[in-house]
């Protein structure tokens, strides 16, 4: 099963929660993620994933969500967290935002970033300032060129932080070997977010929805389930 990151906002919510894990060994952590995936299905959720970073200590869920109103979206981050706090004793949750996809390329002409897992993701993101607001926008030429060099990338989509100053890019490997090799044999931070300081970083994908999930402990339901409206 795939994976999707959709290439602009008329359709889908994105949201991406960040944990830092606090255990040695993270796989528990993955399988306990694997099941609140798919409660949230039940939320709305149409698809979700779980990026695992390969030089760092940090693991991401990736959610894509039905619309739903500004209020809504308050209310399910509310039971995302709700649900979270059943890993905490593995994980810190070091930040959580939805975010609008507002540019993105891909080699097979699809309307969005598709993925699978074991394939690798790599992800760079900058802080704006009050000059840097319309960076954003100005950039996707700059993206759309790049995207065309970036031999053995199948595809990449630019997003903006809906809570705070920030824009993010993720990009799909067809290797690990590919990435590396862009981003030691270019100026990668310039050539897609330029005059911006960047922090990025590699991940593998550890799961996405439609994957086996075994039978699911009651303990990772959620507790805030009825509270959360579909528009």
């Amino acid at each position: 099963m795939a994976c999707y990151v959709p290439f602009n906002d008329r359709n889908l919510d994105i949201s991406f929660f960040m944990l830092r894990p606090t255990v040695v060994y993270v796989d528990e952590l993955v399988e306990a993620l694997k099941h609140i995936s798919s409660y949230t299905e039940s939320l709305g959720c149409v698809h979700s994933s779980i990026l695992r970073s390969i030089h760092g200590n940090l693991i991401i869920w990736y959610g894509a969500w039905m619309k739903r109103s500004t209020e809504n979206k308050r209310l399910l981050s509310a039971a995302l967290v709700s649900m979270l706090t059943n890993v905490s004793s593995m994980a810190i949750l070091v930040e959580h935002s939805f975010f609008n996809a507002y540019s993105g390329e891909s080699r097979d002409g699809s309307p969005a970033a598709k993925f699978f897992t074991g394939d690798i993701v790599s992800l760079s993101s900058a802080s704006l300032s009050a000059d840097d607001l319309s960076v954003s926008y100005e950039s996707i030429a700059m993206f759309k060129d790049s995207f065309g060099k970036m031999n053995g990338a199948s595809c990449g989509v630019c997003l903006k932080c809906e809570a705070h100053p920030r824009i993010a890019c993720l990009f799909v490997w067809k290797s690990l070997q590919h990435c590396y090799s862009y981003i030691l044999g270019s100026d990668y931070r310039k050539a897609i977010l330029p005059s911006l300081e960047v922090k990025y970083d590699v991940f593998k994908v550890a799961y996405v929805s439609g994957d086996h999930v075994l039978n699911i402990e009651t303990m990772y339901a959620p507790n805030t389930h009825s509270s959360v409206v579909q528009d």
